[in-house]
């Protein structure tokens, strides 16, 4: 046997897995092969969309199903044996794992991570490898782990039999919280994404710590009602009679997992603190779920109740850690033990990408001053002075601004898809009341096939809330677009949302990151893979702060070194003073939204007759790299290029080459170019579609470029076709037809042969044999794309 000309995969069944297979590991139990990790970056292609390429590992080899330990990466014989390590690392620092090979069937590089090796890179034979308990000791002892240790990280998660496991950094979560739970770690940061599954991940580390009795009973605390029945609902249905919701005055003390409100058990007055009810050491757990909110202050109400079940192991789950001079989610709980970004679910696929449509005002940039003596419509007089962005909808309600910002919500609409689920963040109720109704009036028809196409939703009104869960439920069309303030900025798992409107003042980065979560997930299933943000308050400068898609630092100052600032943010809690969940406990004063009509305790100036105009509009776009891409659409697609094709002529070359060429436009998007965006502007100038060679010829090289029907023609004139008959003829020239309407990539794709016209001139497979079979077939259509880029 030659084993250079064996494949990749040959050489992974015919020699690493027999080697680890000798060395004692399971094949069924501890080994996984060909690992898809990640889903592949989303990118967004007009109103489709394609994915980038997944991460995709060799082989991982598991202490346990819940534990994996090593990472393989497979080359065939014609590399060296090391060829694969550095891939093999960059999967191993994904998946945190400590043990990396390289292999190309002759042996293997195996690296150890822990720094424990004395040399951390050594070449091995095939019959070296090491058994699964030589792993599992050097594992142990770079965790620091002693028997008992060891066995309680080794409980298992919980399998509803249908083969789901947590996806990679979601393991990476549990397992690192687990871990320090067995180290004796009393106060644990775990910071994810919102819409990477903090609840899910919350779910398993409580399982493991509950099903291994190392937590008996735990307590899962939330500040908003949805939080907490959707969580009893979903994710911890399993817990089934053992689990239960404090809603009561008299609590029961024979369950062992119990889920609450704060404002539930908690209060202004001694008798509302039901949680004392409770010994102090009744809980070995508390779970707190977004503890960048009220349980942030140290001289909140419901730290309180944190300080009173002090003997439990805390610990607190967020997407947005908070950190100011006066408040830190770090100096309570610690450095988080883990942290999963935006940034990285975007990159990995499991979030949505988004693009920014920045609109500005006249009277926002310029400043508006009243004439001498003018009074408002509630006959107030106004304050002179000039107005600007910061004043409007706080101190000052243009009517014709509120106006305008609904027109342009419901052009977008139209323009794009009117039934797309969208959130619009206002001010206060009272603006939110007010754009409610400037989107019914700019929206009659959609109102008149239901009257609840737009809903305000906020914490004072009873219809509006009812409404929430409607909203989010992807079966559900109405309501389509809910105009809110506070209450839908957390928590709120709106999976088909696909326009997040900002007409907020946003000083608050843990709030934008809320807010900016509400469009992040993604729903295959309803065709969500992607949303839109609209700004009209240039809340979105927010983007280029660093600390948008950073780690957390901590900048918090204790009490008694010096005075605290107090914190600039928007308030951030939620809603509405009313009873919480039947019981009449109100929350603290710092949850409540300004209710309606008074703006906060503010003076709050309407004018009804002044006009406002649009000044600038421009469109972002989510780059590559994670930032918002600012520069001109050429000037960014060229630079793109030009990283990946020096010239001209290396393009040219590349693309005559290429058996397909979607490949290179795959491949060009996964670098960066914005392809949609991209024929959008250059077709608009140019008056004509061009396809994605003609694209790339004209913006990164100049060239002028030719129209997909002019192609078309050209191939026509030669009279390309004279050498095929009947059938294939007409295949050839339909697919020329649909080249011009549609663009290149259709036609390279076979199951184009299903679609009419093709379908009137036979079956799929009779076209095919029309060639001589596929592999002819194939050759006619590589053919007509080199007459058409001849």
């Amino acid at each position: 046997m030659n084993k250079k000309s064996l494949s990749e995969r040959d050489i992974c069944t015919k020699f690493i897995a027999p080697a680890f297979v000798a060395a004692g590991w399971d094949i069924q139990r501890q080994v996984r092969e060909e690992v898809s990790f990640t889903k592949g970056r989303v990118i967004v292609r007009g109103k489709l969309h394609s994915r980038g390429k997944s991460r995709r590992a060799d082989f991982i080899l598991y202490h346990q199903p819940n534990l994996p330990l090593a990472v393989i990466e497979a080359k065939d014989n014609t590399h060296a044996v090391g060829d694969g390590m550095q891939q093999a690392l960059d999967y191993a620092e994904a998946l945190d794992v400590p043990f990396v090979f390289s292999s190309n069937g002759d042996g293997f590089l195996f690296h150890d991570r822990t720094g424990q090796a004395a040399l951390t890179e050594t070449e091995l034979t095939l019959e070296q490898f090491p058994s699964p308990a030589e792993l599992w000791q050097r594992y142990c002892a770079w965790k620091g782990f002693d028997a008992e240790d060891s066995q309680r990280v080794e409980a298992p998660y919980f399998d509803d039999g249908t083969g789901r496991m947590p996806r990679y950094y979601q393991m990476n979560a549990i397992n690192r919280t687990v871990e320090a739970v067995a180290r004796g770690q009393n106060r644990v940061l775990l910071v994810m994404a919102t819409g990477t599954g903090k609840t899910y991940t919350a779910f398993q580390i409580i399982w493991r710590l509950w099903k291994s009795r190392q937590k008996k009973r735990i307590l899962f605390l939330a500040d908003r009602n949805i939080l907490v029945d959707q969580t009893k609902n979903n994710d911890f249905k399993p817990f089934g009679a053992a689990m239960t919701k404090i809603a009561k005055r008299q609590i029961d003390t024979s369950y062992e997992i119990y889920l609450s409100l704060y404002q539930a058990v908690s209060g202004a007055e001694e008798e509302k603190n039901i949680y004392k009810q409770f010994s102090p050491d009744f809980f070995d757990l508390v779970v707190i779920d977004e503890c960048h909110r009220g349980s942030a202050a140290e001289d909140s109400a419901w730290r309180e109740i944190l300080a009173y079940f002090s003997s439990a192991t805390h610990i607190g789950l967020t997407a947005t850690p908070k950190e100011t001079k006066a408040v830190s989610s770090i100096h309570y709980f610690g450095e988080p033990v883990y942290s999963y970004s935006l940034k990285q679910g975007i990159a990995d696929g499991f979030l949505a990408p988004y693009k920014v449509v920045r609109i500005d005002f006249d009277k926002d940039l310029q400043g508006w001053r009243p004439p001498a003596g003018m009074l408002d419509k509630n006959g107030q007089p106004i304050e002179d002075r000039i107005y600007n962005l910061k004043d409007m909808d706080r101190n000052l309600v243009l009517e014709a601004r509120t106006q305008l910002v609904a027109e342009k919500i419901t052009a977008f609409m139209k323009a794009t898809d009117p039934f797309q689920k969208t959130i619009v963040f206002c001010d206060d109720i009272d603006h939110a009341e007010r754009m409610r109704q400037a989107l019914v009036n700019q929206n009659p028809q959609r109102v008149k096939e239901n009257r609840k196409y737009v809903m305000r939703i906020t914490g004072d009104e009873q219809e509006g809330k009812a409404e929430l869960d409607n909203f989010i439920n992807p079966e559900e069309r109405y309501p389509v677009i809910a105009t809110t303030s506070k209450l839908m900025t957390t928590g709120v798992d709106a999976q088909t949302c696909k326009l997040v409107v900002l007409d907020q003042h946003i000083k608050s980065m843990t709030e934008f990151k809320q807010i900016i979560g509400r469009g992040t997930r993604i729903n295959e299933d309803y065709g969500k893979f992607w949303f839109t943000i609209m700004d009209f308050k240039k809340a979105t400068e927010l983007f280029a702060d660093p600390a948008f898609d950073g780690e957390p630092v901590q900048v918090y100052e204790p009490k008694g070194e010096e005075p605290p600032e107090p914190p600039d943010d928007v308030p951030e809690q939620p809603e509405g003073g009313g009873p919480v969940d039947g019981d009449d406990t109100t929350p603290p004063s710092d949850v409540l939204e300004d209710p309606p009509g008074n703006g906060g305790g503010r003076i709050k100036y309407v004018v009804g007759n002044v006009p406002v105009f649009v000044m600038a509009e421009r469109v972002q776009y989510y780059g590559p790299n994670g930032k918002l891409i600012t520069e001109s659409l050429r000037d960014y697609t060229r630079s793109c290029v030009s990283k990946q094709f020096g010239s001209l002529d290396a393009f040219l070359r590349r693309w005559s080459s290429a058996e397909q060429k979607k490949v290179i436009i795959e491949e060009l998007a996964s670098q960066g170019v914005l392809w949609e965006a991209l024929a959008e502007e250059v077709e608009a100038k140019q008056g004509k579609p061009l396809d994605a060679f003609d694209l790339i010829c004209h913006v990164a090289f100049d060239q002028p470029p030719l129209s997909r029907k002019e192609r078309a023609d050209q191939v026509k004139k030669r009279n390309y076709f004279a050498k095929y008959q009947g059938a294939a003829r007409q295949v050839l020239e339909a697919l020329l037809e649909k080249y011009a309407d549609t663009g290149l990539e259709p036609i390279e794709d076979i199951k184009i042969l299903q679609l009419d016209p093709f379908s009137r001139i036979g079956a799929p497979m009779e076209l095919v044999q029309a060639f001589g079979g596929k592999a002819a077939y194939a050759k006619a259509v590589a053919e007509l794309e080199t007459q058409l880029y001849a």
